[in-house]
């Protein structure tokens, strides 16, 4: 049966995606400092107190350390707000479950609030760049989905399960989207998929249901490009509104200046 929320308000999300922190708080990516970045993405969320849940879309140390990962849980913590997450292909599988499993972070498969069903994917390859949704991942796709065929639906995972229309990134993508699509497609009450990974907003439509991605909080990727390139944008956070009725409204808040000078030559990280 569909949950009930009081006053029938949306459930308010705030996504955020690869942080790239490092275990020192003067770590740099491309010569940002990705705590900093983050931190001010973080006050631009705490502008918005109507927030329910943070969620942590991947790629959130660079360097897989205890030190990112508790200076994360630290800094997300003091939103308040219950947040959930995803590894990414940067991030270290079991420190994300012994570090940030704890202290109102959450590694768990699927959440059911505010009549909406969430589902967390794996969608990692140990030593890889790109991604992958092992058998494992995918049957258990197929058991949230049964169990709550009355829900909409929300799909989390790191990598994008789609091109992006850039060479370089689309090597990086879900190399077995077929495989996922199949199951999706069998599940109606699927409103809508989301990712990281990608450092750049992305919002279109495969059949009903709504492929995003999100700006990340430190460096942005150049979209369309055929090599890797950085773009001259300020960094961000995506929102999501979840409407008891199954409607779903989401949109970019993002900060009005770049935190720092980046490294446009560089040529990847």
């Amino acid at each position: 049966m569909q949950q009930k929320r009081k006053g029938r308000k949306p459930l308010r999300i705030a996504q955020i995606t690869d942080t790239h922190l490092y275990a020192t708080p003067d770590g740099r990516l491309l010569g940002l400092n990705t705590r900093d970045c983050l931190e001010q993405v973080l006050r631009l969320v705490r502008k918005d107190t109507t927030f329910d849940l943070v969620v942590a879309s991947g790629d959130l140390a660079h360097d897989g350390s205890m030190s990112a990962y508790l200076g994360l849980r630290e800094q997300v913590g003091q939103l308040g707000i219950p947040a959930y997450c995803l590894p990414g292909n940067h991030d270290e599988a079991g420190a994300i479950r012994e570090y940030l499993d704890a202290g109102g972070f959450h590694c768990v498969r699927s959440h059911l609030a505010g009549g909406w069903q969430q589902v967390f994917l794996d969608s990692t390859v140990e030593g890889e760049d790109g991604g992958h949704l092992a058998e494992g991942e995918l049957d258990a796709l197929s058991q949230a989905l049964n169990a709550h065929p009355g829900l909409p639906t929300l799909v989390w995972l790191h990598h994008q399960p789609v091109l992006m229309g850039s060479r370089w990134l689309d090597t990086m993508a879900v190399d077995n989207p077929d495989d996922f699509f199949a199951v999706i497609d069998r599940h109606s009450q699927v409103r809508a998929i989301a990712w990281g990974h990608v450092h750049q907003a992305f919002d279109q439509r495969r059949n009903d249901v709504r492929l995003l991605s999100s700006p990340s909080t430190c460096l942005q990727f150049l979209p369309a490009s055929e090599d890797f390139a950085v773009d001259e944008i300020p960094p961000g956070y995506r929102w999501l509104e979840l409407h008891p009725d199954g409607k779903l409204q989401t949109g970019i808040t993002r900060l009005e200046h770049i935190p720092g000078h980046i490294d446009l030559a560089a040529s990847g990280y």
